[in-house]
């Protein structure tokens, strides 16, 4: 690891001086190996195995009827532009006799949020990787996220903000079970 992550400074070394600035200067001369660091950080999610982070944290249950856990903050890394995009991501499902542990869904946000992304792919790894490890009848994930390529660069805009969702299940196959997790999300 700490001779990937010194590979991984000089390249950071590399695109300072690529960009004409001083890697020897005070301000600049650790910042190749701090921005190796947060980049391991921000990309831990290759590291990562969904049967590891849940663990045994699906237990038995009789609840049947829809769970909810909203505003599960992420931050993740566009792969087009490798800029972040922020938001947050709400998940539903219909457990069918096991129940996973709270925190364990915003660990697997964070499992998937921590990689290369986008939006839309974020959005399905979440609610099939709820779906695998429940088995529940239907898992439904809305993502609201601002993202820094589109308002640091390009057309720079500072108050769009994009909305993804996955239905899986029940959530797709009945108008009604989606629209009361839809409406539960709204207040």
């Amino acid at each position: 690891m700490s001779n990937s992550l010194d590979n991984l400074a000089e390249h950071y070394r590399d695109i300072i001086n690529g960009l004409g600035e001083d890697t020897a200067r005070e301000g600049l001369k650790d910042t190749p190996m701090r921005a190796a660091k947060a980049m391991q950080f921000l990309t831990q999610g290759y590291r990562q195995d969904l049967g590891d982070l849940v663990n045994s944290a699906v237990f038995e249950s009789a609840m049947d009827e829809m769970v909810v856990v909203q505003d599960i903050e992420l931050y993740s890394m566009c792969e087009h532009h490798m800029l972040p995009f922020i938001g947050k991501c709400h998940i539903a499902y219909l457990p069918q006799g096991r129940v996973l542990g709270l925190s364990k869904f915003a660990r697997i946000v964070d499992m998937y949020a921590r990689r290369l992304q986008i939006q839309e792919n974020l959005t399905r790894q979440i609610a099939e990787a709820v779906e695998s490890v429940t088995g529940a009848k239907g898992v439904a994930v809305v993502i609201e996220a601002q993202h820094m390529c589109m308002m640091m660069r390009g057309v720079e805009k500072q108050n769009s903000r994009m909305k993804t969702s996955m239905m899986l299940g029940a959530f797709r196959k009945s108008q009604a079970t989606r629209t009361e997790f839809l409406n539960l999300i709204s207040r």
